[in-house]
């Protein structure tokens, strides 16, 4: 058996193909325990994800966490869960499908993919996939804006670690963040904007980003920063002065410190000030999820309004806004400068398919002669 794999029906004679790889962090596949509980079991396992020793963290992890969390988080699941299955998974799906569109429109035929980091579909076999339609090129973009070594890193790992048993490795390049594009921070500015054209805009903007352990910062971690800087540029596009908004974190896990201000004593502490509006906006979430549409548009509104804030707004992710994929579609075309990704003209076509029949004649004559 060969000791590196290969594509099961490669032919010389394919032309070479570009793709993008979008990667999400994942879903379970459905909102049941036992779905939950497998999806927890992979991400939670990551060391890149939990930096605890294997031997210590494993008999909590297998005695504590997945025998208590999945319900828990499966009913969580089940109040988001649409017709359509997981909010992540059809709003990642679409976003693939539009990007691949807008490149086409704008000149380049780039294969346009997208994986989930833990669940389905995997990084490895959506790797596999591209290799059998011939992918020579390929662009890793992780869908976080922030970088962290907790996602953004985790995501290369899980791509690096599929590669290192291929025979024939594509040419690879990797987005590490993309926290203060100007498309994306335009998208942003957009999104809220319109929000605030039809309700007019709050007392005070939130804008919650999904918290880290503050041990990574101290360890040299730039996601806070990066955070910081898209908060900034953010409000600057809104034309805010710096009390008119907050940035905070949510989303904490176990009993470390993360970082600081969490979002929901926030909220909670601006409806007790007497604030009687605020909108929430999570731009580290370029697509809804449990995160966003449970977390933040539901556990936040209660604890604004319990502590007697009136009017709380949840303001959408991106997720498949013309401006966004827009700013996808920029963000690739610049990462893959000097690919081939132009679409042929039929002579060109013709003239590319010729040269590509020679070589395989070529290899085949070269494989016989041994």
């Amino acid at each position: 058996m060969p000791r590196f794999s290969a594509a099961a029906t490669f032919d010389h004679a394919l032309p070479a193909r570009t793709a993008v790889l979008l990667v999400q962090l994942g879903t379970p596949d459905e909102p049941t325990p036992a779905a939950v509980r497998r999806f927890l079991g992979e991400f939670l396992a990551d060391p890149r994800v939990v930096e605890i020793p294997a031997a210590a963290w494993r008999p909590i992890l297998h005695g504590v966490v997945l025998r208590t969390r999945p319900a828990k988080s499966a009913a969580k699941y089940a109040s988001v869960w649409g017709r359509d299955g997981s909010p992540l998974m059809v709003q990642t799906a679409r976003q693939a499908l539009l990007l691949r569109g807008a490149l086409g429109e704008r000149g380049h035929d780039i294969e346009v993919a997208f994986a989930m980091r833990y669940g389905n579909p995997s990084v490895a076999s959506v790797l596999r996939d591209l290799r059998e339609r011939n992918v020579t090129r390929l662009l890793v973009l992780p869908l976080y804006p922030q970088y962290a070594a907790s996602t953004t890193a985790s995501a290369f790992d899980a791509v690096s670690r599929e590669l290192r048993n291929w025979r024939n490795l594509p040419e690879l390049r990797l987005v590490r963040s993309f926290h203060d594009d100007d498309g994306y921070l335009d998208a942003l500015a957009a999104r809220i904007t319109a929000s605030w054209e039809a309700d007019g805009p709050p007392q005070k903007l939130v804008m919650s980003f999904h918290g880290v352990p503050r041990r990574s910062l101290m360890l040299g971690d730039p996601y806070h920063c990066e955070c910081l800087a898209t908060g900034r540029l953010l409000a600057e596009r809104l034309g805010l002065r710096r009390d008119d908004w907050v940035l905070s974190f949510q989303s904490r896990f176990g009993r470390a410190q993360w970082l600081q201000p969490y979002t929901e004593p926030v909220l909670h502490d601006l409806g007790r000030s007497g604030i009687r509006r605020v909108d929430v906006v999570c731009p580290g979430f370029v697509a809804e999820c449990l995160e966003t549409l449970e977390e933040i548009a539901i556990e936040g509104k209660q604890a604004f309004v319990s502590a007697g804030g009136q009017d709380y707004r949840y303001i959408a992710c991106l997720n498949d806004s013309p401006a966004f994929i827009d700013a996808l579609a920029t963000l690739v075309l610049h990462h893959t400068t000097g690919w081939a990704t132009g679409r042929l003209d039929a002579a060109g076509a013709q003239a590319r398919q010729q040269t590509l029949s020679a070589r395989a004649q070529q290899a085949r004559a070269l494989g016989a002669a041994r």
